[in-house]
């Protein structure tokens, strides 16, 4: 390792839905966050780890910043303050409104990261969809309000300008150790990350008003002795026994489709055929259960 080897946390912050998942997952070259176009996608902390021969780089993917409504939406809004403490660079993450050139839903972050002396980037996201009149006007009006280190206008889905990014990010960190050993991309666990997979298609297949009331438990993962199968137990949890039809869908095709397609995803994260097997249960007002949260994993730390 290099005497001058660079080492940090990079936190992404920002409202729900302006593309901090797909960032991180463009930024890695890999897939470990899960994303969709439905709120409260990312509920947990979710770390991406990219490390060269010269520096390593920490990416903390935070859910959105957004008014809480129960427990669970209060512990997510802990997660997305807590990184900015903690991260050596803060990346806040927007994208463009349709009639402002500052979003309302960002106001209470930029307030929050006003008052910070951390090193703060502004990345305005989706400049693929405007002209560079409009990005300018926003990076005013931005920078107006919290004073930025620096801006990078970015498209985290085509990768415009990501890796002139990192490279920035990596000369604002302090020569440091390196954190994790060379060839970990992410420090979750495999059950968090398979449970994350099953949700992901959850989210993507049920009706609006289904995907903020569902949890998913990996009861076991555990692979065959005998043969190169991959033996998966999950429980998906909703908050009422209407949405536990609809999960289940007529004659189980809702539930099969959700199963297969998180198959699928979960096989290219371990390249082993998986057998996986799904239980929907209900569990009413979970969100407001520290105990339950507690034992799904969702924490403010």
């Amino acid at each position: 390792m290099s005497k001058n080897f660079k080492s940090g946390f990079a936190s992404i912050v920002g409202r729900p839905n302006v593309g901090k998942s797909t960032l991180l997952n463009s930024l890695l070259g890999e897939k470990i966050a899960i994303i969709t176009n439905k709120p409260q996608t990312t509920r947990n902390i979710i770390r991406g780890i990219m490390t060269t021969d010269e520096f390593q780089v920490i990416f903390v993917d935070t859910p959105g910043h957004h008014r809480a409504k129960d427990k669970l939406s209060e512990n997510m809004v802990k997660m997305s303050e807590r990184s900015v403490k903690d991260g050596d660079v803060v990346l806040f993450v927007t994208a463009p409104a349709e009639k402002h050139d500052i979003h309302p839903a960002d106001m209470d972050m930029l307030e929050i990261l006003s008052k910070r002396n951390s090193t703060k980037f502004l990345l305005i996201n989706k400049i693929d969809t405007i002209s560079k009149d409009r990005v300018l006007a926003i990076t005013k009006a931005y920078n107006d309000v919290c004073a930025f280190d620096e801006t990078f206008p970015v498209s985290a889905l085509k990768g415009d300008n990501l890796l002139a990014l990192r490279e920035c990010i990596v000369r604002y960190f302090p020569n440091g150790p390196r954190y994790f050993p060379e060839g970990i991309m992410t420090d979750s666990s495999d059950a968090f990350l398979v449970g994350e997979m099953i949700r992901e298609k959850a989210l993507y297949l049920l009706q609006e008003e289904i995907p903020h009331g569902i949890a998913v438990e990996i009861g076991s993962l555990k692979k065959r002795e005998d043969k190169d199968i991959i033996d998966i137990e999950a429980t998906i949890y909703c908050e009422k026994n209407s949405h536990k039809g609809i999960i289940i869908g007529k004659q189980g095709a809702m539930l099969k489709d959700i199963g297969t397609r998180a198959r699928r995803d979960i096989q290219r994260l371990y390249d082993e055929k998986i057998n996986l097997q799904l239980w929907v249960k209900i569990k009413e007002n979970w969100r407001d259960s520290d105990f339950f949260m507690r034992n799904l994993g969702f924490k403010a730390d």
